[in-house]
């Protein structure tokens, strides 16, 4: 069955994966970005995550409330934490520094991976598009990996606005020569 399975996902699912693979991979490494560079990958991410629930549930509402709660809890919580050690933001250059971490790899590989599983079990168990349970988790699940993702870009975000004010603040208190 496993077999099967894999011989009838269309290829260009591997080529995602692939993809999702290589852009977690390098999120490994310390590196350098903008916000936009941040943004990006935050929000076709969640688009991915939002067609995962109104492709597979289209004429249920309730899915899209579970999932908007989801999201908006999660990247709540995640706005919360604090930037991890070695975050910086500068203002100059409108960069951040963010250090390498496996988080994203693995949230991006459990979104993938989230949508790959549903969309197997609804061709295998087409009836449970209607079940009352398996829609409402598949959509928290979904929503949080949304708000992983956007969650973080909004705590980069939130450091940008304090690194600009702390510095707007700094460059009127200085003295003029």
């Amino acid at each position: 069955m496993y077999l099967q399975i894999l011989q009838n996902t269309p290829r260009w699912v591997f080529a995602l994966f692939i993809a999702l693979l290589w852009l977690g991979l390098r999120q490994t490494l310390t590196r350098q970005m903008t916000l936009k560079r941040l943004l990006l990958p935050a929000l076709g991410l969640t688009v991915f995550s939002l067609y995962g629930v109104l492709s597979a549930w289209p004429t249920q509402p309730l899915t899209l409330l579970c999932w908007l709660l989801a999201a908006g809890s999660a990247g709540w919580w995640v706005q919360r934490q604090p930037v991890p050690a070695g975050t910086r933001y500068d203002p100059d250059q409108q960069r951040f520094t963010v250090p390498g971490s496996w988080v994203p790899l693995a949230t991006m590989l459990g979104l993938f991976m989230t949508k790959y599983v549903v969309g197997v079990a609804l061709a295998v168990q087409a009836g449970w598009v209607h079940e009352a349970g398996f829609p409402i988790v598949c959509s928290a699940v979904y929503g949080g990996f949304s708000g992983l993702f956007m969650g973080r870009v909004g705590r980069l975000w939130a450091l940008a606005l304090r690194t600009d004010r702390a510095a707007r603040q700094w460059d009127a208190s200085s003295p003029v020569a």
